[in-house]
């Protein structure tokens, strides 16, 4: 067993590094008087499809390059090698191998933590590590168990201030840290159009990003943006998406040009359509989304791809916010389903 009692697991994409993830790491170092963390960098999410973006390789380097005046932080690739879905539960139970399980201190945020229950073998992640969630400051933590997510709240055998004794015999705990209004996901877009990021990581990764052009637009493989709205709607009339439409929006001020809009008939049905579009266009462009968002609720998923965004709604929901009425100055490509008689 290794020396280290104390062990901070520290997962996610990274994609990029920016300074909630530095925050987030050492509050929790500081708080809980931890010895070690490992930053694990994901091979794939399984929570999450996957988007445009850098190498394997190159998400590890950042890694490396923003923790390196942190000795206490150790940069494990061992999902990277190991491809495929990133399971929490595999990764766990690797570290346990080395590292006594009682001082496995596995440290998620607070939007993980509202889907907890839903993780890969639960039951096993509860047993192999203490749940660290770090929350930033204005947002609220549970007062009760009320607050957990239903199917975590069987485990949770006492809660209060916000330290909770499990019944696997870990414990789970919020850490508030300094306030980091940041998202990976306005990072990237920020990065492929040239604004400026200085404010949301060290000039030392910003380097690397920008002399290895990692986050370039991905508007030269798609080309036509008209038609590749039409090849868009394609794809989801082809899963029978429901009143398909596509506007041209450079008449307007809306953030980018074209839009398509399109309703399912239940959330399943809403995430199978954004679904079809992510395989057609991965397979005819080679092209992953700059970002992908609402996938797991399925009642509004939107895919970004730059110069295109995509909407897929459960019909309900399209009908509350009404988009379209935002879009009245644009131009209605006027798409229509190519199987129709």
């Amino acid at each position: 067993m290794s020396d280290f009692s104390r062990v901070g697991i520290f997962g996610g994409t990274f994609d990029p590094l920016h300074v909630g993830h530095l925050q987030c790491v050492r509050t929790v170092k500081s708080r809980l008087a931890l010895n070690k963390i490992f930053v694990v960098p994901a091979a794939q999410n399984p929570r999450k499809p996957r988007t445009d973006g850098p190498r394997d390789e190159d998400r590890l380097e950042m890694c490396r390059i923003g923790f390196k005046s942190d000795d206490y932080v150790e940069v494990d690739d061992r999902e990277i090698k190991r491809g495929g879905l990133s399971y929490t539960v595999t990764t766990l139970e690797s570290f346990s191998k080395d590292h006594e399980p009682s001082g496995l201190h596995l440290i998620i945020g607070m939007d993980q933590f509202e889907e907890l229950d839903r993780w890969h073998r639960i039951d096993r992640i509860l047993e192999l590590a203490n749940i660290v969630v770090v929350t930033r400051a204005g947002h609220s933590t549970p007062t009760g168990l009320s607050d957990f997510p239903e199917g975590l709240r069987p485990y949770v055998s006492d809660f209060e201030k916000g330290f909770g004794q499990l019944t696997t015999g870990r414990h789970i705990e919020f850490v508030r840290m300094p306030d980091a209004d940041v998202s990976a996901s306005d990072l990237r877009k920020r990065l492929r159009t040239g604004r400026s990021v200085e404010k949301y990581m060290s000039i030392e990764v910003e380097e690397f990003i920008k002399s290895n052009e990692l986050y370039g637009p991905i508007g030269a493989r798609i080309g036509d943006y008209e038609e590749f709205t039409r090849f868009c709607s394609e794809a989801l009339y082809n899963k029978k998406g429901l009143n398909v439409r596509g506007y041209d929006l450079r008449p307007t001020t809306a953030p980018t040009e074209f839009a398509l809009i399109a309703s399912g008939t239940s959330t399943r049905h809403t995430a199978a359509l954004a679904e079809s579009v992510l395989t057609a266009v991965k397979d005819e462009f080679n092209v992953f989304p700059q970002s992908v968002e609402g996938m797991s609720e399925g009642r509004w998923v939107l895919l970004d791809y730059g110069s295109l965004i995509v909407h897929v709604f459960y019909d309900f929901v399209r009908q509350e916010y009404r988009l379209e009425e935002l879009w009245r100055e644009a131009k209605d490509l006027g798409i229509k389903d190519p199987l129709a008689k």
